[in-house]
């Protein structure tokens, strides 16, 4: 272990970056990958884009008035409540996911830190993109994420989601009022994207591109269960990812 370590620190941070993004092989039948925090941020994160997306779709075509008096009839009053407090939610969470990039392991970088620079990376992700589409009869082995779901959760997840952030707190901010905590560190949106209806727009679109995500990656995931060499949804809850077979 000690010269492993060792080894690790002579590659260099860009070339251990690539070696844990590219196909490896495994020295054991299972390898504990995804610790504790982080597997807790995935399901907190993936419950509270749930509600977000519900609500959110219900904002954006609200559902039909009732009769009656308004104050017993508060239904898209606490759609916008639910929807408000799980986006403030998603918001801590990622930076405490941030946060846990630095602390955590290495696999725990690999969300953020994409090695665009490696002809190899990208050969890897070619050849997934081809064994998803049932042109490649066998498949690598990979220890943490492999390169086309690194790409995919960059370009369809964590920018998405970044923006998701920042249009939503633009779009809370101007309820919150010119003069709140929440128009100074989100009133450059409008800046950017332009008038409120523009921000309103993109922060929908936003959501329709996440919840495309999403779908791929649930059927993406038992897919990978059934038919890979490792494990994968069982690794995100406990956290060990199990090697099917001892081949390379």
């Amino acid at each position: 272990m000690a010269n492993s370590e060792a080894t690790e620190k002579r590659r260099g941070f860009f070339a251990n970056l690539e070696r844990h993004a590219t196909e490896e092989p495994s020295p054991a039948a299972k390898v504990y990958v995804y610790e504790a925090p982080l597997r807790l941020w995935h399901w907190v994160n993936a419950l509270c884009l749930v509600v977000l997306c519900v609500t959110g779709y219900l904002i954006g075509k609200p559902p039909p008035s009732v009769g009656g008096e308004a104050s017993f009839s508060y239904v898209f009053g606490y759609i916008r409540l639910v929807h408000f407090a799980a986006g403030q939610i998603l918001m801590v969470a990622f930076i405490y996911r941030l946060a846990w990039a630095f602390l955590g392991n290495h696999h725990a970088h690999q969300l953020f830190l994409t090695p665009f620079w490696s002809p190899k990376w990208w050969g890897e992700v070619f050849h997934e993109l081809r064994w998803y589409f049932f042109l490649e009869k066998v498949p690598k082995k990979y220890i943490g994420h492999n390169p086309l779901a690194q790409f995919s959760m960059f370009f369809l997840f964590l920018l998405p989601l970044l923006n998701g952030i920042v249009t939503g707190g633009a779009l809370y901010a101007e309820g919150a009022g010119t003069d709140s905590w929440w128009f100074s560190a989100f009133g450059w949106v409008f800046s950017v994207y332009g008038d409120s209806f523009s921000v309103h727009t993109i922060h929908r679109i936003t959501m329709w591109v996440i919840t495309c995500f999403a779908m791929v990656h649930v059927y993406v995931a038992f897919r990978e269960d059934i038919m890979s060499r490792q494990s994968l949804v069982s690794t995100m809850v406990s956290g060990w990812r199990y090697f099917k077979d001892d081949r390379e």
